[in-house]
């Protein structure tokens, strides 16, 4: 008997969570964490990224307020994916964008779940960047109508971050 995949458990548990039943721009939200895991790893990204873009709304996003798990729960997720992608996910989940996105390139965030600021270290903050990067690009590819509406805006915004994104991550953006 073949051993499951860490992506196979992940993806199970995310499912169990209620993924695969969540409406998503393409599909369902298992869908979408999927297609940014293989984004992640088409550009060449490493496991413990990839592993963070495959659960990356575990705690719901400021953007996507549909929690599989409570921040409460995270020993759990770390128990299946790590510290290190899970740190990457808490990071993306509890990122405050309203507050943090004109100030990321400084290292200064908010965490939306307990209010507090601070600076995070620059390999997390590209790990950040190049999540949004491979998250926001999907949205756009499955959502013609949210291309139309935001695709400028996005350019800008995610351009202004190329510094921190990796060169696969800057030319798909150039091709949206």
């Amino acid at each position: 008997m073949r051993a499951r995949s860490l992506a196979s458990m992940i993806e199970e548990f995310l499912a169990a969570r209620g993924a695969g039943d969540l409406a998503h721009p393409g599909g369902t939200l298992l869908a979408h964490l999927g297609r940014t895991r293989d984004a992640l790893a088409s550009w060449g990204a490493r496991q413990a990224l990839q592993v963070a873009g495959l659960a990356h709304a575990a705690y719901g996003t400021d953007g996507f307020p549909h929690p599989l798990l409570s921040p409460h729960e995270r020993p759990e997720l770390v128990t299946l994916i790590g510290v290190e992608a899970e740190a990457i996910v808490y990071a993306y989940c509890a990122l405050d964008r309203d507050f943090s996105y004109p100030r990321l390139l400084t290292g200064i965030v908010r965490d939306r779940f307990t209010g507090t600021s601070t600076q995070v270290d620059s390999g997390l903050l590209r790990d950040i960047v190049e999540l949004t990067y491979a998250n926001e690009l999907d949205v756009m590819a499955q959502s013609p109508l949210l291309r139309r509406r935001h695709a400028a805006e996005l350019r800008l915004r995610l351009g202004s971050w190329s510094a921190y994104a990796s060169f696969p991550a800057v030319e798909a953006l150039e091709r949206l």
